[in-house]
């Protein structure tokens, strides 16, 4: 499976969260239940991996971490609604070298 057949079950998976517990929550839950549903999709998930990053000779270890790695091959990193989206796709690219897909579920309507 490429990158891009990945990215078309991550949409499904978050819309399908989305639609059923709306926004609000902490990063955490939508995370553990994120899994779920691409787990059960039948793709390999690893959480919170850590990322080394070097500058200058120095390593660290874990520099930053991974929220999702979906079949080591796409980086799934999740924010909530009170994320400013601005500032998270600006972020995104300034620091992503490659993108594959970049999609965006974003939303401040309570769940009705």
């Amino acid at each position: 499976m490429n990158e891009n057949e990945i990215g078309k079950i991550v949409v499904d998976a978050a819309l399908t969260l989305h639609k059923e517990l709306g926004p609000g929550l902490l990063e955490l839950v939508y995370e553990v239940l994120m899994t779920h549903e691409l787990q059960d999709r039948d793709l390999t998930i690893k959480r919170q991996v850590p990322v080394p990053i070097e500058y200058k000779g120095i390593k660290f270890d874990e520099g930053c971490r991974a929220d999702i790695i979906i079949d080591d091959k796409v980086i799934l990193k999740l924010k909530t609604a009170t994320t400013d989206y601005a500032d998270f796709t600006d972020y995104i690219k300034k620091n992503v070298t490659h993108t594959f897909r970049f999609e965006s579920i974003h939303s401040n309507k309570p769940k009705s």
